[in-house]
């Protein structure tokens, strides 16, 4: 990884640090997480997105309690052009 620093805004700063404890990530994993769905975003590139869902697919609870054994097939409806 390349160190860089940025400058949030003060609201920015604030929601990520209330958010990285409840996603158990650290706030420099959310910036990338959100820097790679920019750059994918504006790139028309669906098939980073897609990759990109696939490495969070399962990480998080969710109340559709089939999601993370049929997870191969939500994204593919979704995804589908």
């Amino acid at each position: 990884m390349i160190r860089t620093q940025i400058q949030p805004t003060e609201q920015q700063a604030i929601r990520l640090k209330e958010m990285a404890p409840i996603r158990k990530e650290s706030v420099a994993s959310l910036i990338r997480e959100a820097l790679d769905i920019f750059l994918a975003d504006n790139a028309s590139d669906r098939g980073a997105l897609f990759r990109h869902a696939l490495t969070i697919v399962g990480k998080y609870e969710t109340e559709a309690g089939d999601f993370s054994l049929d997870h191969d097939r939500y994204l593919e409806e979704d995804f589908r052009a």
